[in-house]
Parts: structure tokens; C-alpha cells; sequence
């Protein structure tokens, strides 16, 4: 069996007797040598790329992409006998830890102290005697009221990190209950939720269904004193509708890792927005445990035995 491996990633998966790993150039079409491959990993490659190996490799069995959403695998008109596995729990922790920096950096306003910081200026506003809770804004996580929109593995490994510092942590997914020992509901309960969050958390994915699912009119509902961050896709927040909240101060602050086109042209209003920490993208980006996956995988396809993370 041929595993086609991924040239923008190093990866050395301890593979099954009877398979072979073969790098290609994820910007360029798979040679005519490696067209009998039989699992293709996915980690960067072009979406042209994509389509045209779903076209040109009529023995592949699976696609096993390392993002957690397998966005380009899904796209690509690979046919319905190929299995498309996703990289859900490569990115937990690290996403974990973006997001983290992002609450933490909009709660201790560091994007002011920054601007106060180049105008060489003590900002005695933002240091000395604080208040835990204003009308204005929320200065620490101990008490904050916590909604964590799309809760999966990535949502499920920060979720005790923020409790551990202090927050009240609620799930929101397509059914209610219990994960991982939080309480889950459902969009239908936003309009109770939302009034009384200090932070918003959004981890959707990025499907027809999510497109702006944080419009204007949820964004209204949200307290002056709320924070929204989004570590998800950039499909999921109505840009615009952020935009104006944000300049007429209906939320604090923002921080986005993703955009609805990305790169962010130079001319985004988002740029120069008040109160908005921008990064590009750069939550995951290191699949932690590719490997492993990777080799898994192609053991079970080999042996008859069941996948893990199909999406398709």
C-alpha cells in the first residue's frame, strides 16, 4: 500500500509491513508514478491539487487530512468510496493555548498598554487599584460567565483550563446535555445565554450551516461589557456586523485568529477597528500526534478495522 505523504510537513509515521511512504510536492500534481497510491494525507495542499489527485488516483482508498475540519478534503470531488478522515485532536492543546493568549491579552488590555507602551506613556488607567467587574469591561476570568460555541475536542481541552482560573464554563452545540462534565446547550438558548456572558468563545466549524452564525442580531444581545473571540473559522462572525459593534462599544473587545478571507486584504476596516487583536491564523497550524494518527489509520484500512475521525 502507497501512503502519499505531505512535503509542508515532516512526518515520519511508523507504518505497517506491506505499506510505503512517499513524499510529494503539495503544490504540484501527484507524478504519474505514485497515481496507484491508495491513502493520500492532506497538510496544506491546494485546493487545485486536491481536485485534480480526486480526478487522477483511481486506486485511493483514503484521504486523511491533518486539520480538524478537513475543509479542502471535503471540497474536493473525491469519490464517495474514498474515506475522508480529519485531524480532530492534533490541535487541541495548541488551539488551547492561542485561545488563552487571546482571552487573557483583551482581559489584562495589553493592546492598550502596547499603544501606551510606544507612546512611552505610564498608563495609570490600566494599572494601580482595578475593579474585577465594571460596566465597561471584565478585568479576570474568576467568576466570568464563559460560553464556549462549538463544543468539540478542541472546546472540551480548554474548557478545564479556563474553570481552573476561576470561570463558569457553558457548552453550546447541536444538543444539550453533558460533556465532559459541562453543560451543553443548544442555539435555541442563546437568546437566554448571550445577555449574560463575559466571554464568548467561537470554535465552529466552518459549513453552510455556521455562516454568520454570530450576526448582528446575537452580537446585540451580548452585554456592553461582553468579549468575543474566535479561534473557529472566519465564516462564522458577520464581519460587518462585528465591525459596528465594536465601534459603537456594544462589546469591549474582539480577538479574531481567523477571517472570512484570509489573508485579511490591507484594506479591512477590520484592521483599524477598536478594541480587535488580530493574528493570522495561527492557533494550530502543528498537528501534535500526526504520526500516530497517520500510521493508525493505515493499519486499520489494511486490516479491515475501523477508522478514526471520518468525516465522509
Amino acid at each position: 500500500m502507497k501512503v502519499l505523504l505531505p512535503n509542508s510537513i515532516t512526518l515520519n509515521p511508523q507504518l505497517p509491513d506491506g505499506a510505503v511512504a512517499v513524499t510529494y510536492d503539495v503544490d504540484a500534481p501527484i507524478p504519474e508514478e505514485h497515481l496507484d497510491a491508495e491513502v493520500l494525507v492532506d497538510w496544506e495542499v491546494r485546493r487545485k491539487i486536491l481536485a485534480d489527485a480526486a480526478t487522477r488516483l483511481p486506486g485511493l482508498k483514503l484521504v486523511q487530512a491533518l486539520s480538524a475540519g478537513a475543509d479542502g478534503a471535503l471540497k474536493a470531488p473525491f469519490d464517495s468510496s474514498v474515506a475522508i478522515c480529519s485531524g480532530v485532536g492534533l490541535h487541541d492543546h495548541t488551539v488551547t493555548e492561542h485561545t488563552m493568549a487571546l482571552t487573557l491579552a483583551l482581559l489584562r488590555r495589553l493592546p492598550a498598554c502596547l499603544k501606551a507602551q510606544q507612546r512611552h506613556e505610564w498608563a495609570h488607567e490600566l494599572g494601580g487599584s482595578q475593579t474585577l467587574r465594571t460596566d465597561v469591561h471584565i478585568t479576570t476570568l474568576l467568576d466570568a460567565r464563559v460560553l464556549i460555541w462549538g463544543f468539540g475536542s478542541i472546546a472540551q481541552t480548554l474548557a478545564p483550563v479556563l474553570q481552573s482560573l476561576g470561570a463558569d464554563v457553558t457548552g453550546v452545540a447541536r444538543t444539550a446535555g453533558e460533556r465532559s462534565g459541562f453543560t451543553v446547550i443548544t442555539e435555541e438558548d442563546l437568546p437566554r445565554e448571550l445577555p449574560r456572558t463575559d466571554l464568548l468563545i467561537m470554535i465552529l466549524p466552518g459549513l453552510p450551516a455556521t455562516v454568520n452564525a454570530l450576526n448582528a442580531e446575537r452580537l446585540a444581545l451580548l452585554p456592553e461589557s461582553a468579549l468575543v473571540v474566535n479561534v473557529g473559522r472566519g465564516s462564522t462572525v458577520d464581519e460587518d456586523a462585528l465591525l459596528s459593534a465594536l465601534q459603537d462599544g456594544a462589546i469591549a473587545g474582539a480577538a479574531v485568529d481567523v477571517t472570512a478571507k484570509e489573508p485579511l486584504p490591507e484594506d479591512s476596516p477590520l484592521w483599524d477597528a477598536p478594541n480587535l487583536v488580530i493574528t493570522p491564523h495561527a492557533a494550530g497550524g502543528r498537528p501534535v500526534g500526526a504520526d500516530e494518527l497517520i500510521a493508525a489509520n493505515v493499519t486499520a484500512l489494511m486490516t479491515g478495522g475501523e477508522l478514526r475521525n471520518v468525516v465522509s
